[in-house]
């Protein structure tokens, strides 16, 4: 019985450790490589939840756990991504000139990559939304913000889409100061926006009871199929868009 119990934890554990391995990743600037270990922790998050439900093992301790590595997976991974991508765009790292005590140094040390560390907002705008879904009883069968793994899909999509779909108009967009601070900052506010938010899941196969997440599964696949990774950004602002047009009752 207590093995069972673990089972869950477990492959919660490996949404953390891959969400680990992701952070390496991402602060060596291998954000591709970032990317897959971070969808991979987002593959073990949606099943260690499944595995809790099967094995009727639900714990507060698996609950609290379940938070702390999404933290890691969907918070940090996300927020250290945007970060090299912004420092990308501005030239160099922020601690390439430190500043020293001497106060007109400081200031005269300060340049436009420290614009970078805006990425960062990512990371604690996600601890926010985690520790607020904890004790927020209105999301139990749907959302109210983005979740974190979508937010974290929508980022780190950026240098899969720069890696294997660069197309010059597409690679201008994503590597633009403006769009890349606003994104952040947009991703930031629908984390913890009162936005009520369809989940995918499924308390009956009924079509009629599911037609919302059908249709979304169905738009998905399509997506996929056409655009490939550059489908992940389509699908987020689809979910957004689905979500605000289903009635309350249907979620």
């Amino acid at each position: 019985m207590w093995l069972k119990k673990q089972v869950p934890n477990g492959i919660t554990l490996l949404n953390l450790l891959s969400g680990s391995i992701a952070v390496i990743f991402a602060v060596q600037e291998h954000l591709e490589y970032a990317a897959f270990f971070a969808m991979l922790g987002i593959f073990f998050d949606f099943f260690d939840g499944l595995a809790a439900r099967l094995l009727n093992a639900q714990s507060a301790l698996g609950l609290q756990l379940d938070s702390l590595a999404d933290m890691v997976t969907s918070g940090v991974v996300p927020g250290i991504v945007m970060y090299q991508l912004l420092t990308k765009v501005f030239g160099k790292p922020f601690y390439v000139t430190p500043p020293t005590w001497n106060t007109n140094q400081v200031f005269a040390s300060i340049d436009a990559s420290y614009f970078s560390l805006l990425g960062l907002l990512v990371v604690l705008a996600s601890a926010y939304r985690l520790a607020k879904f904890n004790i927020d009883t209105r999301q139990t069968t749907s959302f109210i913000g983005l979740p974190t793994p979508a937010n974290t899909l929508l980022i780190i999509s950026l240098p899969l889409i720069l890696k294997f779909q660069h197309e010059g108009w597409v690679v201008a967009i994503i590597l633009n100061k403006w769009f890349l601070i606003v994104l952040t900052l947009v991703s930031c506010y629908l984390l913890n926006a009162e936005i009520p938010l369809f989940a995918l899941k499924f308390k009956t196969w009924n079509i009629q009871d599911n037609k919302i997440r059908y249709a979304f599964l169905v738009l998905t696949i399509g997506f996929i199929a056409w655009l490939k990774f550059l489908s992940i950004p389509c699908i987020i602002l689809l979910y957004v868009i689905m979500s605000l047009l289903v009635k309350t009752g249907d979620r």
